[in-house]
């Protein structure tokens, strides 16, 4: 029997970064394998783009930032400032999310209009024990996560007071440009 969960990708910092990326994820559940599926649109062009399921290792229910969640006051949603409604950053959506390898150079390129379309089938058991691994569960609740896609080109100005290094990646790479809720569908 197979799971079905969607997310609408809504944008986040649109105001202030100039563009409204949104889109859709499709994950299926279907046997041992995970189908992803992320179309997004209107993303900052021919760039890179980190996505991510976002959530809490406790099983507590993640919900989507919204400005509501910049408490500087700098006009920016970053990276640390999710994790009070969003959790950890959990599962990366690039070329081995079963790896959870999360600062890589391995995620989608938008294209010159801000397209981008990831696909991807991935190994469920191999996800489930290093999701095991890493946070003591390898139930990955999707229906209790959040996806979010982050990037801004380097040339973008940034206030100082936007954190979220993550590694070598500086907050370019980290600042979320949009989220959207997981859930599950039933279908008939």
């Amino acid at each position: 029997m197979s799971k079905k969960y969607i997310a609408e990708i809504v944008p986040l910092n649109s105001e202030v970064i100039g563009t409204k990326a949104h889109g859709k994820a499709v994950f299926i559940e279907e046997g041992d394998h995970l189908n992803i599926k992320i179309d997004m649109f209107d993303t900052p062009a021919n760039m890179q783009h980190w996505e991510h399921f976002h959530g809490f290792p406790n099983g507590e229910i993640a919900q989507i930032a919204t400005k509501e969640q910049d408490v500087n006051h700098d006009g920016f949603v970053d990276l640390p400032e999710t994790e009070a409604v969003s959790g950890t950053t959990m599962v990366p959506f690039d070329n081995a999310p079963h790896h959870m390898h999360i600062p890589s150079d391995n995620y989608p390129i938008s294209d010159d209009k801000g397209y981008f379309s990831y696909e991807i089938n991935v190994p469920l058991n191999e996800l489930q024990k290093k999701f095991k691994e890493v946070f003591g569960t390898d139930d990955l609740e999707l229906d209790k996560r959040v996806i979010y896609v982050h990037g801004v080109p380097q040339d973008f100005k940034l206030p100082d007071t936007v954190a979220g290094e993550v590694g070598c990646y500086d907050t370019h790479v980290t600042l979320p440009i949009a989220v959207g809720k997981i859930v599950e569908v039933n279908e008939c």
